[in-house]
């Protein structure tokens, strides 16, 4: 995932079709669902629950009008029930997903919190993913930029991102190599699709560290 906040290409990988927008896409940036044994449609974040998938990509518009034009019961064929505020539902069990992957990073070494932490790691060249909190001081994430080819995650808040590292608040983090890293990355994108709208956070891709 390049500093836009999508996976970078794969040549491989399952594709699906969006049942809101019609548009076939690889399966790692959009949102399975099942429907459950009550007739209630429920995420699966892991793509694991049993039962047929019902695709939707990963943004919130798509989600949106899934929901409001009765798309899952369409592609269920057969009556369902939809819960209300499912995309509010989905965006915050992702940003729980990716706050706890980051935390097994951090158990395992491979990732960091503080901007002096942050910054070495940066200068050493040992980190392949910067994550700045969405509410700190632009003026203070600033100071820092993405490692040269690696990936950038700035839609976390600084609560969730002090969750990762059992602290109260954390602006600045940055994850090592590795295939944990790559799946915070992915993620994060699908969390993206379903929280931020728009706006430009490529400016500081590729600069070096100050």
């Amino acid at each position: 995932m390049g500093r836009g906040g999508q996976p970078k290409d794969r040549s491989e990988g399952p594709e699906r079709k969006c049942i809101a927008t019609g548009e076939v896409r690889p399966a790692e940036g959009m949102i399975r669902f099942v429907v459950g044994p009550d007739g209630q449609i429920v995420p699966d974040l892991l793509g694991k629950l049993p039962g047929r998938g019902i695709w939707v990509s990963a943004d919130r518009a798509a989600l949106e009008k899934a929901a409001a034009k009765n798309l899952f019961a369409r592609a269920a064929k057969q009556p369902v029930q939809v819960p209300e505020g499912l995309a509010d539902f989905v965006e915050a069990q992702l940003a729980l997903r990716v706050a706890n992957l980051i935390s097994l990073a951090r158990k395992g070494g491979g990732a960091v919190c503080g901007y002096e932490k942050v910054k070495d790691w940066l200068q050493k060249e040992e980190a392949s993913v910067l994550i700045q909190g969405s509410d700190g001081s632009e003026r203070g994430k600033s100071k820092l930029s993405t490692p040269y080819g690696g990936d950038f995650i700035g839609w976390l808040t600084a609560d969730e991102l002090g969750r990762a590292f059992g602290r109260q608040t954390v602006i600045h983090a940055a994850l090592g190599d590795g295939g944990l890293p790559q799946r915070v990355v992915e993620e994060a994108a699908r969390l993206k699709g379903l929280r931020v709208s728009g706006g430009d956070e490529s400016h500081r891709k590729g600069r070096k560290t100050r």
